[in-house]
């Protein structure tokens, strides 16, 4: 009999893959408080699930692109602060990633 722990062995690629990948939520929530706060009479709830679709299409095609430690962190981060948003999340990749690829001195406080 195989011990307990093989088991977790023979399976952990499959929990990499499974949590290697966008996350699903909804963004109607983030999208009527959007439209609801909107300033602008062109943005909606429905302009606003279009981008949300568009960051997603993006966020499904440079998800490898992404560290694993962006991710989890940006992950972390969006759901903080109310609904989720694919946009927020893109965003916060982008500027991640951005940010890791500045010279170490520009990434050092001044003092």
């Amino acid at each position: 009999m195989p011990l307990p722990w093989t088991a977790v062995l023979m399976t952990s690629h499959l929990m990499v893959l499974a949590a290697d990948k966008v996350p699903e939520f909804s963004v109607d929530p983030s999208c009527q408080a959007a439209a609801s706060a909107a300033i602008n009479m062109n943005r909606n709830a429905d302009t606003c699930r279009q981008d949300e679709r568009t960051a997603r299409g993006t966020l499904d095609k440079d998800w490898g692109t992404f560290e694993a430690a962006q991710k989890a962190r940006c992950i972390r981060l969006i759901h903080s602060g109310g609904s989720p948003s694919y946009v927020e999340l893109l965003t916060c990749l982008e500027l991640a990633k951005q940010a890791a690829a500045l010279p170490k001195v520009d990434r050092e406080p001044r003092r």
